[in-house]
Formats: C-alpha cells, sequence, structure tokens
C-alpha cells in the first residue's frame, strides 16, 4: 500500500470560512472517508477535525493497523482538519484514527465521527462506505410537502426496529432493514397510519439505550444491515405512501473511549467543566453548542438524514434538557449564563439554527420538539422568537390523560379537569399528542394495564382512550404495541406480543385503531385545524358528574363538522342530550363500543335527526345513547358532497416542481 498523497482535499477556502464560522452545514461532504479516484488511482480520501493533535493517522485492513504507515497531513490554514488521500483504500474496508496529542502525552484510537458505516457492536471499527442508491420514491418526494403539511392528517406509528418483531426460532434474532422492509410498511399502510417515527437509528455502543446514547451521528446502526438496506426501507416506506420520522439526539452523547468525548485529547466536542458538560441522569456528555464547528457538525448530522437518507423529519429528544443549565441539577451544580439565568443561551442559538437550517434546505420535512416544560413558543418561527420547531410534544396532554384514565370510574368525576384543562393551552403551539415508548417501560406498565376494571373493562377504557385521542385537535403519535393492546410493558430485548391477535378482544382494539385512522384520514374536521381555535369547540364540558365530555371538529371548509362525545364510565347514558348547530340528520360514522371491536353493541342506529330542541347554546340537539365506556363520532349529513369539493380544489393545480411559495400561498 502507498503512503498518502498530500494536497488532496474536498475542502475549498468558503468551505474553511463557513466552517469556522459555525455555518457549514453539509460537512458530512467534505469530512469523513471519501472513496474516489485521483490521478487514475482508486483509493480514498480521509479528512478529520483534531486541531489539538500533534499527528493524526489512519489505521485499517489495508495497513495492517500500523499506525506510522498513513500519517495525514494538517491543513495550512489552521483549521485543525488533517487529510490524505491513501491509494487502495476502499469500501467494506475496517479504519480508525489513531491520534496523538499535543496536551498531556496522549494518544487514542477513534472512530471516525463522519463515518457512514461502522462494524457491528460490540466492535467499534468505522467503515469505508459509499452511499450510492437507486431511489425509487420518486411519487413520494413529489407530494411529500402535502404529506407533511401542518394542514395534513399525521397519525405516527412509533417503532423501535430491534423489538417490532424478532425471529423466535432463530435465537430471536432481529430482522434486518431488508426483512423489516417487507413486513412493516405493509402493516403500517394496513394500519392507516401515515408515519412511521423510528427511535434512534443512528449507531450506538449500547443497544440497551434504545439509540439514545448515540455516536455514529452519521451512520445507521448496522445490528441490521448496511446503509443501503436502510436506505431500501426508507424507500418501500415511501412507495407505500408512509413519511419517515427519525428520532436524533444532539442532547448528549456517551464516554466510550472509541466515541467523541476527549477525542484529540482535549474536550473538544464536550464542555470542559463538568457543570455545563456532562449529564447526571444518563451518565453522558453535553455538547457544546458554543464552539463553532461542533454546531456545524450537529447540523450537518440533521441535514445528512434528511438528504441522504430522504427522511421526512426529525424528532429532537429531551430539548428540556438542552434549553435549562440546571436540568437535573442541585444548587451550585451548574454555571449561570452571562445574565445570571438558567437559561442555556448557546444551546438556544443552536436550536433554532438547526431549525432555519431544516426549513430552508428542506422546506417540505418537518421538525418535532419533545420538550417537557411550559417553554414559549417552541413552534413558533424564530423571526418572531420562537424556537423554530414545527410541532411540539403535548406532554402535558399525555399525563393528565392517563392520570385521569388509571382513576376507576366511579371516581373520575373528581378529576374531570384533567379531561378538559388541555384545551385551555391545546393552540399555544403545534402539539403531537404522545402515547410513546416512554410511558410503557420501567415499570410503568402497558397501555392497557394501565386501564382500571376487568378484562372487557380495561379494553374499553383503552378503544375509549385512542378514540378520544383522535377526536382531540393535534396529531397523533401512539408506539407499537399499543394499537393492539399488548399485555406487558415494552422490552427491548423481546418482540411484541403478537400473538394476543388471537384473542378477539386484542383484534378488536387493533381494528378500533384502523378505523380510528381510516376515519381521521377521510375527514378534514379532525385534521385541518388542529392548531387553529376556530377548529374546536366544546358543547359540553361541564358534565363532571356523568363524566361526559362532547364537543365539536372543524375543517376549512364550515361544512366540514363532526361531534365527539365520549362516557367515561360504564353506566350506559340514553337519551342524552347534545346541543348540536344544525338540523337534519347526523351519522353515526364510528362508535368504540360496536361489536366487531370488542364492545357491547350499544349505539345510535347508524345516526340521529336532530330536534328542534334547544341546548348548550344552540337551537337543535340530539338525543344520544353513549355506549358505556365508549366514545361515538358523528357527522352532519347536511353536507353532501361538498366537502370533497372543498378539499380536492385546494391542491389541484400541483406544479410537476412546486415550490415552497406555492403550497404557502395555497395554505394562506
Amino acid at each position: 500500500m502507498k503512503r498518502v498523497i498530500p494536497g488532496v482535499s474536498l475542502f475549498s477556502e468558503e468551505d474553511i470560512y463557513l466552517f469556522r464560522e459555525g455555518r457549514h452545514f453539509r460537512l458530512y461532504d467534505k469530512l469523513g472517508s471519501h472513496p474516489m479516484e485521483v490521478d487514475g488511482e482508486q483509493g480514498t480520501l480521509f479528512a478529520v477535525w483534531a486541531p489539538n493533535a500533534e499527528q493524526v493517522s489512519v489505521i485499517g485492513d489495508f495497513n495492517g493497523w500500523d499506525n506510522s504507515a498513513h500519517v495525514l497531513h494538517p491543513r495550512w490554514d489552521g483549521s485543525g482538519i488533517w487529510e490524505g488521500f491513501i491509494p487502495g483504500a476502499h469500501p467494506w474496508q475496517l479504519y480508525k484514527y489513531h491520534i496523538r496529542s499535543r496536551h498531556h502525552m496522549y494518544s487514542s484510537d477513534r472512530a471516525d465521527p463522519f463515518a457512514r458505516h461502522t462494524e457491528i457492536p460490540p466492535n467499534t471499527s468505522s467503515v469505508v462506505w459509499d452511499l450510492e442508491y437507486q431511489w425509487n420514491d420518486g411519487q413520494w418526494m413529489h407530494e411529500r410537502a402535502l404529506r407533511n403539511s401542518l394542514r395534513a392528517p399525521q397519525s405516527v406509528y412509533e417503532v423501535h426496529l430491534g423489538s417490532w418483531q424478532r425471529i423466535p426460532g432463530e435465537s430471536n434474532r432481529f430482522l434486518t432493514y431488508r426483512e423489516m422492509a417487507s413486513r412493516l410498511p405493509a402493516y403500517v399502510r394496513e394500519m392507516g397510519f401515515t408515519h412511521v417515527e423510528l427511535l434512534p437509528v443512528m449507531e450506538h455502543p449500547f443497544y440497551g439505550s434504545w439509540g439514545y446514547q448515540t455516536l455514529g451521528y452519521f451512520a445507521p446502526t448496522s445490528r441490521f444491515g448496511p446503509p443501503q438496506d436502510f436506505m431500501y426501507l426508507v424507500d418501500q416506506l415511501h412507495q407505500n405512501g408512509i413519511g419517515v420520522i427519525l428520532d436524533w439526539v444532539p442532547s448528549h452523547f456517551p464516554g466510550d473511549g472509541h466515541g467523541l468525548a476527549y477525542f484529540d485529547g482535549t474536550h473538544l466536542y464536550e464542555h470542559s467543566d463538568p457543570r455545563q458538560g456532562y449529564h447526571p441522569d444518563w451518565n453522558s456528555y453535553i455538547f457544546n453548542y458554543g464552539r463553532n464547528e461542533v454546531r456545524c457538525f450537529l447540523i450537518s448530522s440533521a441535514l445528512f438524514w434528511l438528504d441522504k437518507y430522504h427522511v421526512d423529519g426529525l424528532r429532537v429528544d429531551a430539548v428540556a434538557s438542552m434549553l435549562y443549565l440546571d436540568y437535573s441539577r442541585k444548587e451550585g451544580e451548574w454555571i449561570p449564563n452571562r445574565y445570571g439565568g438558567r437559561e442555556n443561551m448557546e444551546a438556544i442559538e443552536f436550536i433554532r439554527a438547526v431549525n432555519e437550517a431544516v426549513y430552508v434546505n428542506f422546506p417540505d420535512t418537518q421538525t418535532a420538539a419533545e420538550e417537557s416544560t411550559a417553554w414559549p413558543m417552541v413552534s413558533r418561527p424564530t423571526d418572531v422568537g420562537g424556537l423554530g420547531f414545527g410541532m411540539k410534544w403535548n406532554m402535558g396532554w399525555m399525563h393528565d390523560t392517563l392520570s385521569y384514565m388509571a382513576n376507576d370510574p366511579i371516581h373520575r368525576q373528581y378529576h374531570h379537569n384533567q379531561l378538559t384543562f388541555s384545551i385551555w393551552y391545546s393552540f399555544a403551539e403545534n402539539f403531537i399528542l404522545p402515547m410513546s415508548h416512554d410511558e410503557v417501560v420501567y415499570g410503568k406498565g402497558s397501555l392497557l394495564n394501565k386501564m382500571p376494571g376487568d378484562y372487557w373493562q380495561k379494553c374499553a377504557n383503552l378503544r375509549l382512550l385512542f378514540g378520544y385521542m383522535y377526536g382531540h385537535p393535534g396529531k397523533k403519535l401512539l408506539f407499537m404495541g399499543g394499537e393492539f393492546g399488548q399485555w406487558s410493558e415494552w422490552a427491548h430485548e423481546q418482540s411484541l406480543q403478537w400473538h394476543l391477535l388471537h384473542q378477539p378482544e386484542h383484534h378488536g382494539v387493533q381494528r378500533w385503531v384502523q378505523d380510528l385512522n381510516k376515519l381521521y384520514r377521510g375527514e378534514p374536521a379532525l385534521y385541518e385545524m388542529d392548531f387553529e381555535q376556530d377548529g374546536f369547540s366544546w358543547v359540553d364540558c361541564n358534565d363532571a358528574d356523568q363524566s361526559v365530555i362532547s364537543f365539536l371538529r372543524r375543517g376549512s371548509c364550515t361544512q366540514d363538522l363532526i361531534l365527539v362525545a365520549a362516557n367515561f364510565t360504564p353506566v350506559p347514558r340514553e337519551n342524552y342530550r347534545v346541543g348540536v348547530p344544525r338540523g337534519g340528520i347526523w351519522r353515526e360514522i364510528l362508535n368504540s363500543d360496536a361489536r366487531e371491536y370488542g364492545g357491547s353493541g350499544m349505539g345510535n342506529m347508524g345516526g340521529v335527526e336532530a330536534a328542534p330542541l334547544p341546548s348548550h347554546n344552540f337551537f337543535s340537539s340530539l338525543a344520544l345513547t353513549l355506549p358505556p365506556l365508549g366514545v361515538v363520532f358523528l357527522k352532519s349529513d347536511s353536507t353532501g358532497n361538498t366537502d370533497l369539493v372543498c378539499r380536492n380544489e385546494l391542491f389541484a393545480d400541483i406544479p410537476e416542481t412546486p415550490t415552497v411559495d406555492f403550497f404557502l400561498k395555497k395554505l394562506d
């Protein structure tokens, strides 16, 4: 193998300027390993940022892991980048960087921070790789702006790839990306979800972290196959009309010896002071968001998945831990900001920069924040002082709702405000209603087991919970297993309990979720105005004595109008009077107590005619049968097919290459 050929670089002077300024967001095209041909010779160009190194060499399969064989050259511009072309190094070969620091006589072997592929853990080497792939999702990409619009239906199925399904006859092994691609898209499409959200697929050394202890910010985990196989999974989901959201973790990283911590013998990626650079909750390190090169690294990672993997959105984990300097810290364990406050000003600037970069470069995608506090304007644009996310998880709604549902129905009347309080703030942010993995682990029990009562009542309560969720303003997210009433809480080393679908009660829950998704996607009143006050109005939020709520959902066309009425007790309510703004027939379009879902079969015989009896400040009203622990959806039949005309006309003239301005004008 020949020595390193110097002078070969992918960096221009402008690249270096942007890198130093913290504004180079496509570093994945410059740093890392890049197979190429130079002067007729095949090889790989390596480039790594290690400003405090005295020497950097590439060790790997191609040189017998000899740290003196291929020494990289530092760039002349003082950027701290080491680079060099190694003839004969080619894809599939393993490598690391051997870094000898200027400080403390320190040296170590490190994985490439920009590696596009890695060894299967617990092995830790990077792999030279080419990401060439022939995509077949052109139609999806053309329509993606509509599918990801805030006015579109978004029902998200949250998935952990390592435990959705396994192969029990083969040592309980994982499905590969390819095997997943033959099963997951078909299932999600059949269930009617619009998107999947994958727990972090970025490479992580400890499987038990579920991906949240990320180190490979540019590499999908090799546990399930090579990068192109993950591309194939995304491609198949897109061809089945399903969007892909990735969980992305810029809030912390683990301290494994081959990773980012103390990378070049200094605290390069993390703060040196543990009061700023260490997470006590997760025993991990905090990025130095104020360092321009670190900002470039992280923002490049965000754009990388949208660019190279056609991903449709990013859910950013643990945003609250980034925003607050005193997060999970006692007095004296944190350093105030320059104004003496607890807000992490550098993290705030970084978060805004990430969102701006995403929406400028990929305006047809979305970002969402898992932010568990009352930080204002999380999902508002940065130019009005917001953090710039497209949406925010509604953690308050989730906690209040699960707390309410855990009560014995006889006591729910005393906790009625837990159902109604969320509407007071529902339109302050663009909310996603999450029933996520966090609610079904660590002894919390499954969603089904959180429900009170006997077996039938548990299933009825779960159907009621989902019906209330789909009627409530906000996009929807449900963690895998919840859709069929898994008994056990989630275990990442096991498959979901698919055998439960042989029992009619669980099959009924699954069919209920399937029909909820179908209704939700087909009725603009349930999604178009999720984030606007005009899309929701109470009929009655005060019937605590009977634990009943009723409300109206509206679409952008005034004809789109749906009534949702829910009875949170096992006592049927007959001739229950509910005011409505229209006369005529109101069709019962969904009922959680139908026998096909495992219910008792009580309902409204397909529909109810409004009587001219005033109620709830309306001139007309319905006399409804509210089934036990049930929710019913009724639609005004006075609209005819007008709602379909309104929906389809809005985007009837999509050009071949639609622009952002086109969609903004359409949605104005």
